[in-house]
């Protein structure tokens, strides 16, 4: 779940509109179920995907900042959020392979590891966690003379998969090697995916990732 704050509680009678058509309109674009209960100047965003609950979150603050809330206007407002999204989306990934010093990586990777930023996982930030993991696995790799580059683009992208897995049938280990494979990572990196959760990893890299 997401939550909203409202300026004042005459606020969720216009989300919810004359005979709920605003609320209605919000929940069939964004995909995501809107909980207006008694809890003062809040509301409540349900959904699994965290994107989805995100992208509500930005079009309910324009709404709400605007003050017209119309099912036209709702297009609007969720359109214009979308945009900001993927925009915010496609720097994050950039940023984190440039502060890592990850290079050639496919577009959609690069997206991948962006989306991550909207991610948690037992409540830490995935995008903040896998950068994390892939400077600890450069500087263990350079130590024991393992592939440093192949460490550190491991250690990125080892939970790729959870971009995805609200999405996708499977665990995010096989998600996360099947995509790799698809955007043509070689079989050392995309293996980090499977070997971070496995007990005797194949290859040195994979038991540092």
């Amino acid at each position: 779940t997401t939550t909203v704050t409202l300026p004042n509680d005459e606020m969720k009678g216009r989300i919810i509109g004359k005979e709920g058509r605003n609320i209605r309109a919000i929940e069939n674009i964004t995909g995501v179920e809107l909980i207006v209960d008694d809890t003062p100047e809040t509301i409540v965003i349900s959904g699994f995907s965290p994107l989805r609950r995100h992208l509500a979150k930005r079009a309910l603050d324009k709404l709400i900042l605007d003050g017209r809330i119309q099912p036209a206007r709702i297009e609007v407002a969720v359109e214009e959020a979308k945009a900001e999204l993927s925009k915010d989306i496609q720097k994050a990934g950039e940023d984190a392979c440039y502060q890592l010093g990850v290079t050639g990586l496919h577009p959609k990777i690069v997206q991948l590891v962006g989306r991550l930023k909207y991610r948690t996982s037992y409540g830490q930030n995935v995008l903040i966690h896998s950068m994390e993991v892939g400077r600890l696995a450069g500087l263990l790799a350079a130590e024991l003379g393992a592939d440093v580059s192949v460490a550190k683009k491991g250690g990125l992208l080892h939970d790729i998969g959870k971009a995805v897995d609200h999405e996708i049938q499977g665990g995010h280990p096989e998600i996360g090697y099947d995509i790799m494979l698809k955007f043509g990572l070689p079989e050392e990196v995309a293996y980090m995916s499977i070997a971070h959760h496995e007990d005797k990893p194949k290859t040195l890299v994979g038991v540092i990732c």
